[in-house]
């Protein structure tokens, strides 16, 4: 090797041995510190905490003298008020010049569970499901347009009943393979979805459009299905959702 030819290993062992002492230092000192400063801590009297109750938010110990009780909501304000009423109610009326055709008003949970493809299986689900009552409304208009409103509602113990069948009802309509699309939101609901499907064409028979929508408000379940020989258009089932929504 040429004297003048560098030697780059002995800077490099350099250099670890180096940053290593540091690190050992940085170690040292930083237990050191914390050791000091338990032991400063250990010197020092206890400092009492503050007490866990409030005695601001407790409730009073008697009842409100007469005259300076809250007022009571109204039923405009009181949402659970106005479900636990009349359900029928709640169903958004027929459109002018269109006509009866089927069920209106209070509807068994059979004549309910026979509406599904499979009726023991979805009778059998919505018990689980602590199913409480339902009501529907259907109604023919133009040439062709079928609507049909059900409000099923569902027992509070259940908690979830009206998530579930409205999840689940979404998820069977973003997974058949006629739906291509997986909804889109309806405004001023948590989790409501409406779905406009392709149109279904077969020999010998009229084109089948199908629309859906499934909407949750509370303990009631919203199912929509609107069908017709004609295009339906996202607005028309969109709408029709958003109105039924406004009736709870």
């Amino acid at each position: 090797m040429s004297p003048d030819t560098p030697e780059p290993a002995r800077p490099r062992r350099r250099a670890l041995r180096t940053v290593g002492l540091i690190a050992v230092a940085a170690v040292l000192g930083l237990v050191g510190g914390t050791a000091v400063g338990y032991g400063i801590q250990a010197d020092r009297e206890p400092t009492a905490l503050p007490a866990l109750n409030q005695p601001g938010l407790a409730y009073p110990a008697k009842p409100l003298p007469k005259g300076q009780e809250p007022e009571a909501l109204s039923a405009k304000e009181d949402l659970q008020a106005k479900a636990q009423g009349d359900l029928r109610k709640l169903l958004l009326p027929r459109p002018a010049g269109a006509r009866a055709d089927g069920e209106d008003g209070w509807q068994s949970l059979i004549e309910y569970a026979n509406d599904f493809t499979q009726p023991d299986s979805a009778l059998e689900y919505q018990l689980e499901q602590e199913i409480r009552r339902t009501v529907s409304r259907v109604w023919r208009s133009g040439e062709n347009r079928w609507v049909k409103i059900e409000l099923a509602q569902y027992r509070p113990s259940a908690g979830m009943g009206a998530y579930e069948h409205v999840r689940r009802q979404q998820t069977i309509a973003m997974g058949r393979t006629r739906s291509d699309s997986i909804g889109e939101p309806v405004k001023g609901s948590g989790n409501g979805r409406y779905f406009v499907f392709p149109v279904e064409r077969r020999a010998g028979y009229l084109d089948s459009y199908q629309a859906r929508a499934f909407i949750q408000r509370g303990d009631i379940a919203i199912t929509i299905i609107m069908s017709d020989t004609r295009k339906i258009s996202g607005n028309e089932i969109r709408s029709l959702a958003e109105r039924q929504l406004g009736r709870l």
